[in-house]
């Protein structure tokens, strides 16, 4: 019997005791069934086995018998081979997509995860503080808050160059309405991207981005001045607003985490490499996370309006937009370069009067005058100017100009460069002062 006692829980002892006492006629069923909080019914059946069993009826039946949603062995050995071969540094959440999707194993993420971390894969991750902000509810409607930013990072891990990815995100879905891998954060990169969206989905009431100078003139005395893009966006009716933190446009920031995280092993196992094939597959990708994390907005009223604009005219609204002021001559410099307009009728009353240079991104150059356009000639035409750059842009400036100077064949000076003349030079100027030593 001691031996039975020690193989018995606390719950199972504290039965054995209180069915002795029935059986000894010390204690009524209804007695021990209200001290035991079970049913009469229950009881009598504990009676019974006692009395067939002995104290072994009363353990459980569970102990020795094998669950029936057990998973066995080979199974989990089975996933942790895929797991280390092609998974090791996935999160359980999403290396349990790729096998139930992929592999076919209808495993629990948590399952996943108690197996990762048994094998060293995994690591627990302890809970930081964090500061509390005070959440915005979403806008009821799609495309009536379109969040947008630029993600840096090694998207292809090594396999292809840095670049960033443009992220639009709907605020009523949190859903994601575009994705487009680009060199760097540029006013061209935005007004090209932009030009897509608006083809795409049409023109949003309004869009949300941070407070870099592409999208705000943040020089102290230029209050009221507008960017390019912002230009661009009040041409089409879009209501531009900046987010003072990070935190203010959190749902767009929060995907970006996202992105960088599953965006980088899709593009690994899908095995791309460069920013063309990888925006030809971007759709898909945007359809699967979209599927996944994307809520019902609250209207189902589409708050996108219908663009105003031909294709000839979008395509100048994207363009720089440069104000020149013409001469007696109706000329006008831009770039370094001379242009003269050739109006057939008489020229007289634009002189001194202000025209609009559109610079498009495939260097067409237009002149509008109050939304006309104005024919013109190229009078002298001189070098390019250099472009400037900001911190986001230098980097990619310069991997530019590495690949332009390997393209280009080694230079080697001729014999009689100044270059090697003044060396020449140099070398007698030493000798001499040498032989004068």
């Amino acid at each position: 019997m001691l031996e039975e006692r020690l193989l018995m829980s606390s719950v199972e002892l504290d039965r054995l005791g209180v069915i002795r006492q029935v059986v000894e006629k010390r204690l009524k069923q209804r007695e021990a069934a209200s001290v035991l909080g079970l049913s009469v019914r229950q009881v009598k059946r504990l009676l019974a086995r006692y009395r067939s069993e002995g104290a072994a009826g009363l353990v459980s039946r569970h102990v020795s018998r094998t669950p029936t949603h057990v998973i066995a062995e080979e199974v989990k050995a089975a996933v942790l081979g895929l797991l280390r071969e092609r998974y090791v540094d996935f999160g359980p959440t999403l290396a349990r997509e790729k096998l139930v999707e992929v592999h076919g194993y209808a495993v629990s993420v948590e399952t996943v995860r108690q197996w990762m971390i048994e094998a060293g894969l995994w690591r627990v991750k302890s809970r930081r503080s964090v500061t509390v902000h005070q959440r915005r509810l979403r806008r009821a409607c799609v495309g009536e808050l379109i969040q947008a930013d630029g993600s840096d990072h090694a998207w292809f891990e090594g396999r292809g160059p840095r670049c960033t990815l443009l992220v639009y995100a709907d605020d009523a879905t949190g859903g994601l309405l575009l994705l487009r891998f680009v060199a760097a954060e540029t006013t061209r990169a935005y007004m090209e991207t932009m030009h897509s969206y608006v083809c795409t989905y049409g023109r949003p009431v309004a869009l949300y981005t941070d407070k870099h100078s592409i999208f705000r003139v943040n020089q102290a005395g230029c209050e009221g001045e507008l960017t390019q893009f912002t230009r661009a966006l009040r041409s089409l009716d879009i209501t531009p607003i900046h987010a003072h933190s990070p935190q203010a446009k959190g749902r767009v920031e929060r995907a970006n985490g996202t992105l960088q995280d599953r965006l980088v092993k899709e593009l690994r196992l899908q095995g791309i490499d460069d920013m063309a094939t990888a925006n030809a597959w971007l759709p898909t990708f945007m359809a699967d996370y979209n599927r996944r994390f994307a809520v019902a907005p609250a209207s189902e009223v589409d708050a996108h309006r219908a663009l105003l604009h031909d294709a000839g005219e979008l395509a100048l609204v994207f363009s720089v937009h440069t104000s020149r002021k013409l001469s007696k001559n109706l000329t006008f410099q831009y770039r370094n370069t001379e242009y003269q307009l050739t109006a057939p009728q008489p020229g007289y009353r634009l002189r001194g009067a202000q025209v609009t240079v559109c610079h498009g991104w495939d260097d067409t150059v237009t002149v509008l005058r109050e939304g006309r356009r104005l024919p013109f000639r190229v009078l002298a035409e001189g070098d390019t100017p250099v472009p400037l750059h900001d911190d986001k842009t230098v980097n990619a400036a310069v991997d530019q100009a590495g690949r332009q100077q390997r393209a280009r064949p080694r230079y080697k000076p001729p014999l009689d460069h100044p270059w090697n003349q003044m060396a020449r030079r140099a070398v007698a100027v030493a000798a001499a002062r040498k032989g004068n030593l």
